[in-house]
Parts: C-alpha cells; structure tokens; sequence
C-alpha cells in the first residue's frame, strides 16, 4: 500500500482549557474520496484548518508527502485583498505556474464569471464560484473543502460533482449536502467527541455505522455512567430517533404527491368551477399567466399554478433564473407584469429570507427569543419554557445565557429558525432556508416542517432536502419558463429530456437495464406480482396495529411504580416494544420500497 500522502499523529488541540481533539490519528492516501462528518460544533472546520497548516494544534504533527500540494477552501472565503476576479483565482497558481494564466481564463469561463468583476461586488454564489477556481487552478494532490456548495445553485453543484469526480488527486470534503456525499464519497471520517472513527466506505453508510456504534457504547455503559451518557447523547438521540422516524414520514409524504399530482393535473382546466366546491380557506395562491421582465430581459414567461392548503411547494433553479421573482410575486410582495395573482383569506404568512435575522454578539438565546422578557416562548399560540424550546432546537442548557457570538455558525442558525417557527403561521416561506445548516439542523428543519400542518413554499438547491420536504416542484432552468412537477428533485430528474444533466445516481442503471433483453414480456414488467400487490394492500393496516401497539404498551411502561411492583411485567413490556418497533420499521420500509417500484412500473 502507497505511503499516506498526508497524516495527522496524535493531534491535540484545545481553546480557553477546554480540549475540542484528544489524539487525533487520520491520514489521507493517494485517490482517497473522504467526507468529515460530526456534529454542529465538534471542530470539523479547526481540524480541516490543522490539516491545512493554518492553525497549529497543542501537540501532534501534520507530516505532508514531500513534493506534495494541498489547496484548501475556506467556509467563508475572503476575497478582500483583490480588485479583480482574476488576479484573486490566479494567486492561487503556484510560484512555478505564474505564466498559466489560459488555466484561470479557461476556469472563469466555465464558472460563468467575469474577470475584471470587482470581488467586493460579488453575490454569494459567484463568491463561492471564484473560491472553487482558485483552488482548483493550481492541480493540487489533495483538496480540503469545507461546504463547498454552500450557496451554489444546482447546475454548479452537478458540475463541481463532475470535476471532483475525475479529479486525480484526493479531497477531503465536509459538506451538509447528503445527495453530494452520497455521490461522490468513498471514505467517512467521523469526528466524535475529540477523536476520529474511519469508515472505509463511503457517507451512503455512515448513518447505519455510527447509529451501531452508540447504541453499543450505550449498552456497554448503562450501568456505569448512565447519568452521563444521557447528558452527553440526548441530542444524538433525539437526531436518530428523526431519522428512525423518516420513513413514516416518507410515506406520508408519497401520499401528498399522489393528490399533488392530481392537482397539478388540472391546472388550466376548469380551475374555478373545481374551486367552487372546495371549503373555503382552501385556496392558498391562484397565479393566472403572471410574467415579469427587467428592461429588455424577460425573467418569467405566462406561468399559471395554484397552491392549495397543505401543498409543500419547492422552487427550483440556477442563479439568476428568477426563483426569488417568482416566489415574491406569488406572495404578492411584487406586482407581475402581466397575469394575476389571488391570495386566499386569513392566511398568516411566516418569511424567512436568504439574509436571515442578525444577531447582536453579546445577546444570548435567552434574550433572543423571549424579547418581551420574562422566560416564556409563544410557540403558536402555546407558552413555552425558553430551555424546553431551546432542547427542541438541539441547545443544551447551559447555552440559553452563552452569547450568540460564542455560538457556532450552524447554531446561530438554529437560534433564527428557532425564532421563525414560534410564529403562529399557516403559509410558511422559506428562501434558501438550507444555506449554511448543518446536517443535525437540516434533520430538525425536516423533521418540524414534517409536522406543520400549513402551506410551505420554499426556495432551495439541496436536492436531497426537497426530496424529503416537498409534494411538487416548480422548476425554472434560465430559459424564463417555469414548469411545474409533481415529487420532489429526483422525480423532477428522472423526467427531464436524456440530453439533460440529470445526475442522478441510479440513472446508469436503469439506463443498462433498458437495454437488456426481458426475460419476461412486456406485460409482466409494467405491474406488481399478486403477492407483491398484496403485500402493498395490507402493509398499511398491520403498520397501523403495531403503531396502536406501540402506543399502548409505552402507556404501560409509563407507569412509574410498574417495575418495583411486576419487574417481569414492565421487562416483557420493554421487550415487546422493541420487537414493534422493529417490526414496524421493517414493514414500512418493505411498503416503501413496493410502492416506490409501483411507481417506477407505472411510469415505464
């Protein structure tokens, strides 16, 4: 095996006496693919910064092969020091390369940047743009990259995939995008609790890897430390009991789309008299050939949709497209150029915009989220104790008095959600709402949009995200049409022209399988066996019994006095709850994955 082409020996590395590495050991090998993955806070940036030789750790070392390179992207990028975009991505060639300039012209032309564009003017996407060049120009043999899609809209995203995968040197990535960890890893490093775990698979893996790994450390602690390992895991807890959960949610979610898609389906077909028998407050917002144009370049062609009450909406897009000027326009904040909007009555809109609130550094949550004073949270319309609403968004206690500007970046952003959500709402508003979350936060940002019972319409280019959220998509490809689909992403994919980059993952092998001979005809590839079909009938109705049983057995087991008075009554108790939990999960995955392939027969 090829020595490491960089290694990290016994790291240590704390701030103001308290310790964030403890002996950290991890290496990175010739064509490595590594994502660094860990929770909101545990110094996956400050040790991709010791990697990078910018910040210097207490003890240990960081060997770099001879004769090697590392370029590393930084999570905010500071473009300050340069008048132009060019001489910015060109001070990233080495001293041996100051002539290949063509490199930086040919980068710039495929990033869509301009190269006398000032920097300072920069959006946040094209800052991220010229980041990404200037790390790339210079070839080197291992690229760190902390959240480099952050602010990339999808045709970025897709072509960043594209260059890192023929990329011949390794990288090491953290990102918060699952669909580009999934794609792209091979490698996970999971930062737990100062130390470094290796997977040698890729980040497809590491939720089912590291799940069995603290339910292990659990049991192997119960009876030791159990007051410590529940304040040291009530987070991790609560973020796998989401995921556990996801594939209930998941097939809600199916549900939605399917009636969705029969709405979709009459869009410009007798809107008003179908409207006439709805109940009223159904209708959410009914666009009627609305357009807008600036000067001499038209954003958005005659576009007609309409939103009714709990349709989860994603607006889809590259920068520049116009999927702000199209979600302003449907909530009435912009009058269109042609066409009409219709808003429905009583709604009580919540707005969360890309700029998000800021926050004073010296505010704490506290004060925050109770600005009335006092130590309650108006969640909807219900008090709430400020530390119990904290918990939900994953803050320990003792950080409801730390200072914002102590927080970390993810975390401040959860303080903000934390905030938009109390607010009592039925249409719910979300322009880029994943920009610079965390993957613990995005779990959360899921699991409470899964619960609310509104309307939601969302800007967002996290393809797995809208995967999870949405009922429909409204795509709009820079061409001024928008288009509305029916599914999230992945459905929005699998239906675009085959000369499109649709990226998606499966798409090879179907592609292969489309080819091949049937070994069966026709007919018996389009539809369910009896018994699959069966199967699909009567999962749903034995999930709802174990879901009563799960629920009448965690009222036993709520008894207090239960184990001093029938200790083998409250262990059969325990003992069948978990085997209908599991029970549970395994059939609503077997449901999933019927209905899933229903789906893909129907439309083949």
């Amino acid at each position: 095996m090829a020595p490491p082409l960089l290694s990290l020996q016994g790291i240590e590395l704390g701030y103001g006496g308290n310790p964030l590495f403890t002996g950290v050991d991890a290496m990175v090998r010739p064509g490595d693919r590594i994502c660094l993955v860990g929770r909101n806070g545990s110094g996956k940036s400050t040790l991709l910064k010791v990697a990078a030789g910018l910040v210097e750790p207490d003890a240990g070392e960081v060997v770099l092969r001879p004769g090697h390179r590392v370029a590393y992207l930084p999570q905010e990028p500071d473009l300050s020091e340069h008048g132009r975009v060019d001489a910015y991505v060109a001070a990233g060639l080495p001293h041996d390369g100051e002539h290949d300039h063509h490199l930086v012209d040919r980068l710039l032309e495929k990033l869509d940047l301009d190269p006398a564009a000032d920097p300072a003017a920069l959006s946040g996407g094209e800052a991220r743009r010229a980041a990404l060049a200037r790390v790339l120009v210079c070839d080197p043999d291992i690229l760190l990259l902390d959240e480099p899609t952050n602010h990339l809209d999808l045709p970025t995203i897709r072509w960043l995939e594209e260059e890192l995968a023929a990329f011949r040197g390794a990288f090491v990535v953290i990102s918060h995008d699952r669909a580009f960890l999934t794609r792209l890893t091979r490698v996970t490093l999971w930062l737990d609790r100062g130390l470094v775990r290796r997977l040698d698979r890729g980040f497809e893996h590491f939720e089912a890897w590291s799940e069995e790994i603290q339910e292990r450390e659990a049991t192997e602690r119960h009876k030791l430390d159990r007051l410590i390992e529940e304040e040291t895991r009530w987070s991790r807890q609560g973020i796998t009991a989401r995921r556990k959960r996801n594939q209930g949610r998941l097939r809600r979610l199916y549900e939605l789309r399917a009636e969705r898609a029969r709405q979709i389906a009459v869009v410009g077909q007798a809107r008003l008299e179908a409207e006439a028998t709805a109940p009223p407050g159904r209708l959410v917002v009914e666009a009627e050939e609305i357009a807008k144009s600036y000067g001499e370049r038209r954003i958005i062609a005659p576009f007609s949709t309409r939103i009714l009450r709990g349709d989860r909406v994603g607006i889809i897009g590259p920068n520049g497209a116009g999927k702000t000027t199209l979600l302003r326009m449907l909530t009435g904040d912009l009058k269109p150029d042609a066409g009409r909007v219709r808003l429905g009555t009583n709604l009580e809109t919540v707005y969360l915009d890309q700029r998000r609130a800021v926050l004073a550094p010296g505010l704490t949550p506290w004060d925050f989220l109770c600005d009335a004073g006092g130590d309650q949270v108006d969640v909807r319309g219900r008090p709430r104790h400020v530390v119990g609403y904290l918990r939900d968004f994953l803050f320990e206690e003792r950080q409801a008095r730390t200072p914002v500007g102590s927080l970390s970046g993810g975390e401040r952003n959860r303080l903000v959600l934390a905030k938009a959500l109390a607010r009592r709402s039925n249409f719910l508003i979300l322009d880029e709402p994943t920009n610079d979350l965390d993957m613990d936060t995005l779990d959360l940002l899921q699991e409470t949009l899964a619960d609310y019972d509104g309307t939601l319409l969302l800007v967002s280019h996290d393809r797995d995200f809208l995967d999870r959220v949405v009922t429909s998509v409204i795509a709009l490809e820079g061409d001024d049409r928008a288009v509305e689909h029916a599914g999230g992403y992945s459905d929005y994919a699998a239906r675009r022209q085959p000369a499109s980059e649709a990226a998606a993952p499966a798409a090879p092998a179907r592609k292969a399988a489309a080819a091949a001979p049937a070994p069966r005809p026709a007919r018996a590839a389009t539809k369910l066996g009896y018994k699959q079909q069966r199967a699909l009938e009567t999962l749903p109705g034995e999930i709802s019994d174990l879901e009563d049983e799960i629920a009448r057995l965690k009222a036993v087991l709520a008894d207090g006095g239960l184990y001093s008075r029938d200790p083998d009554a409250f262990n059969a108790a325990a003992g069948r709850l978990a085997a209908a939990e599991a029970e549970r999960e395994a059939k609503e995955e077997s449901w999933l994955e019927l209905e899933l392939l229903r789906e893909e027969l129907a439309s083949s």
